[in-house]
């Protein structure tokens, strides 16, 4: 596979590369006609192609080979965290959990929630920058802004937790935890979950758990987290 990724979510129906793609193609790399690409739709697929026409608003290439590649992990991941104030800690944390590996990111609004709002086309555009530098053929997916009560009602056939510094009964995600089941995390706001969330988040299913001995970052903790369930079901 070339050492640039290439992605076009539709490049099955579509032999046109997106013009983002395409600038990148041609003024960037300085790729021609007849020159070889790996694209990725996103969905599982590594395309071998031969660029067949150079045009930094339209590049057109020619499908030879088309290659499943598996996720990496048989289980669905999903984590929800409530987005901090300065947007380019928000930014870094989705970089960095799409290079993990992430299923599905939703920033959520919580009671103490620092931010009320949030642009999800930038973070969008961050996890397929993330996507393609890892070599990854999954694209996660990054939901819009969703209420703390609609998040805890939302159906998740799996295990269902949510991390918090009161104290509280609570378990170490690390031990609760079991190798190759779904995993669904809540991470609170800076100022925490307030006590009737977690509540709330209980009597929904969510069992309460603690990452560390110290007191993280919001973007830390979801790292963590995620960290945490691969480091589980990659144990022997």
């Amino acid at each position: 596979m070339a050492d640039t990724l290439f992605y076009s979510p539709s490049i099955r129906q579509n032999s046109q590369l997106p013009e983002k793609e395409s600038q990148h193609c041609v003024k960037v790399l300085r790729m021609r006609e007849g020159d070889e690409l790996t694209v990725t739709d996103g969905k599982g697929f590594f395309y071998e192609c031969t660029l067949t026409q150079a045009s930094p608003r339209q590049c057109m290439v020619s499908i030879q080979n088309s290659i499943q590649k598996p996720k990496g992990w048989n289980y669905n991941l999903r984590i929800a965290f409530a987005p901090t104030k300065q947007m380019e800690r928000n930014e870094w944390f989705v970089e960095k959990a799409v290079e993990i590996g992430i299923d599905t990111i939703t920033p959520i609004l919580c009671r103490f929630s620092e931010r009320k709002e949030i642009k999800n086309e930038r973070l969008e555009k961050i996890a397929v920058a993330a996507m393609k530098q890892s070599q990854q053929a999954y694209l996660s997916k990054i939901e819009e802004l969703t209420g703390f009560k609609e998040i805890i009602s939302c159906p998740f056939n799996g295990k269902k937790y949510i991390a918090h510094c009161y104290d509280l009964p609570k378990e170490p995600l690390s031990q609760l935890h079991k190798k190759g089941e779904d995993a669904f995390i809540l991470i609170g706001p800076e100022g925490d979950f307030s006590r009737e969330e977690i509540e709330d988040a209980i009597a929904a299913g969510f069992e309460p758990v603690t990452l560390s001995e110290s007191r993280l970052r919001t973007e830390t903790a979801s790292l963590v987290a995620i960290h945490t369930i691969h480091v589980i079901n990659n144990l022997q």
